[in-house]
């Protein structure tokens, strides 16, 4: 008989065993999330309990279960344009500097980064951005070509949603103003249709923050929204390091409105636009010797 009760000890072998795969910290509190969301599992395999589940996954350590648990508990909260401020930086701030270096010839595309991307919305919002302020002040010889979008996320089953470029009308509600709705999708039943030329622009693909950021190259462009909230402070420090050693010269790296970046002296530099903050590298915290 199956017990849907999540015990002390098997709460502690589940939280630690996320953190490992992942990086996502399950403080006491939250313990209901593990109940709730890997319940299934149990159902699916007959188990009587949490505990079995565990030693299943530790026993045959099947890597297509541990992806499916990991989808499980990955919150994918996402909306499009989410906060008003970042986007008003990239256009008012960003842009202009990066067309200009363009246009100068300075080698490469504008590389930008959407680090865990859930569904698409933000990467693809990304595009939508860059788009619209290139045909709104009429620059012709600058396309979304000059740049790369590459998008990461751990979960395999939203990379595959993203990569889709359809979503509901609860989904449009989120964020999507009607003016780039009119502009990038069209509608089919009670589905919405992602521009085919904005969704080529981005790349897609399966990425654990944990990991080594080396093979994903140099950005000028970093979004790392509402991702850390979920880590351990070790983990924070670690990926801030990273992502440090990941920027060029002068990249930038924006975080979500509401997170507070108390340790950001050691290697960045806080700039402010209209109540956004945004940071650059410091100079000398670079590890790497080629940049642009």
């Amino acid at each position: 008989m199956m017990n849907g009760h999540l015990s002390s000890q098997a709460f502690r072998l589940f939280q630690k065993y996320i953190e490992e795969h992942c990086g996502i910290v399950i403080r006491d509190e939250k313990a209901y999330l593990i109940e709730s969301r890997l319940s299934k599992f149990l159902i699916r395999f007959g188990l009587s309990s949490f505990e079995e589940l565990y030693n299943m996954l530790r026993q045959q350590k099947q890597a297509a279960l541990t992806e499916e648990i990991i989808d499980a508990i990955t919150t994918n909260e996402t909306l499009w344009f989410r906060d008003k401020t970042p986007w008003e930086v990239l256009e008012d701030q960003l842009l202009p500097k990066y067309i200009t270096a363009i246009r100068q010839g300075m080698g490469g595309k504008i590389r930008i980064w959407s680090a865990a991307c859930a569904t698409g919305q933000e990467p693809y919002s990304i595009a939508m951005c860059i788009d619209r302020y290139l045909l709104r002040h009429g620059i012709a010889d600058i396309t979304l070509n000059h740049f790369e979008i590459v998008a990461t996320d751990i979960s395999h089953t939203v990379l595959q949603l993203a990569k889709l470029g359809k979503y509901d009308n609860i989904t449009m509600a989120r964020g999507m103003t009607l003016d780039y709705r009119e502009q990038y999708f069209r509608q089919e039943g009670r589905t919405w249709l992602l521009d085919e030329r904005i969704k080529n622009s981005v790349q897609f693909r399966q990425f654990n923050l944990q990991n080594s950021f080396i093979g994903l190259g140099f950005f000028d462009l970093i979004f790392f929204r509402y991702v850390a909230i979920y880590f351990s402070e070790a983990l924070k420090k670690e990926i801030v390091k990273k992502i440090t050693n990941s920027l060029t010269k002068e990249g930038v790296l924006i975080l979500g409105n509401s997170e507070v970046f108390l340790d950001y002296n050691e290697y960045f530099e806080a700039e402010y636009y209209k109540n956004a903050n945004f940071y650059t590298v410091r100079g000398g915290c670079y590890e790497n010797i080629i940049r642009r």
